[in-house]
């Protein structure tokens, strides 16, 4: 595709063809470990890493593979991409990874990550497939640390604990103690139902947003077909 519009390809990435909140894909690890934002942040970035590496990679080799080996030949990068994410958080965020767990190598079974390499990156450049999986990336990353800040604000009162995991000692005072030590904790907040429950209120308001928008849209377009007026033009040009 010679025509690649980037606005179009950052809006579909985090809003209108937003990975968790419209195709509805990667629930399973967005749910189970996204009880902190420091959780949700890991794996987001890993996330967003793979699926960026993966992007270029297929958009590299798209015309050197047969149809008869595409999906097993993208499956193949992205476990690769997926190993050596873990590798490096194994090496620089251990506590982290222990943390995750097995939700990293399961970034391998993200039908999000297959799904962009097989509709998009197959088909485009370098560039564009790699903005692509950036921002597909980004957008899984924006609603797993939303999650996440929901549910540790609830369950616990604060914010951005533990984020040493993943920046260093340095990080350790980010700690924010929102509601103080009175504060009764919602721990239905940090159970797997209390993750349904908050995916579930984001989903509603963004459909509730897109549905103002497209009202708002709608009534613009109605206004100005009112306001315009047909001319008829008569008489002949010499």
């Amino acid at each position: 595709m010679s025509d690649v519009n980037y606005k179009e390809i950052t809006q579909k990435g985090l809003w209108s063809n937003n990975a968790a909140l419209v195709q509805v894909l990667g629930l399973c690890p967005l749910l189970a470990v996204s009880s902190t934002v420091v959780n949700a942040l890991g794996l987001g970035l890993a996330t967003l890493l793979v699926l960026t590496t993966t992007n270029s990679a297929v958009s590299l080799i798209r015309s050197y593979v047969s149809d008869a080996v595409r999906l097993p030949a993208f499956v193949m990068i992205i476990a690769s991409a997926v190993t050596c994410i873990e590798l490096l958080m194994k090496a620089f965020t251990y506590e982290l990874y222990q943390i995750l767990g097995l939700f990293i190598p399961l970034i391998v079974t993200n039908c999000a990550v297959l799904g962009r390499a097989d509709a998009f990156a197959s088909k485009n450049k370098l560039i564009p497939s790699a903005v692509d999986g950036f921002m597909m990336g980004m957008g899984f990353l924006l609603v797993l640390v939303c999650v996440g800040a929901v549910r540790e604000l609830l369950g616990t009162g604060h914010l951005f604990a533990d984020m040493q995991l993943l920046f260093g000692e340095s990080a350790r005072s980010w700690q924010l103690n929102v509601f103080g030590e009175s504060f009764p904790n919602v721990i239905f907040a940090l159970l797997p139902p209390g993750a349904f429950i908050v995916v579930g209120f984001l989903i509603a308001g963004k459909n509730v947003i897109d549905a103002k928008l497209k009202a708002r849209a709608d009534a613009v377009k109605e206004q100005a077909a009112k306001g315009s007026k047909r001319v008829r033009t008569t008489g002949s040009v010499a």
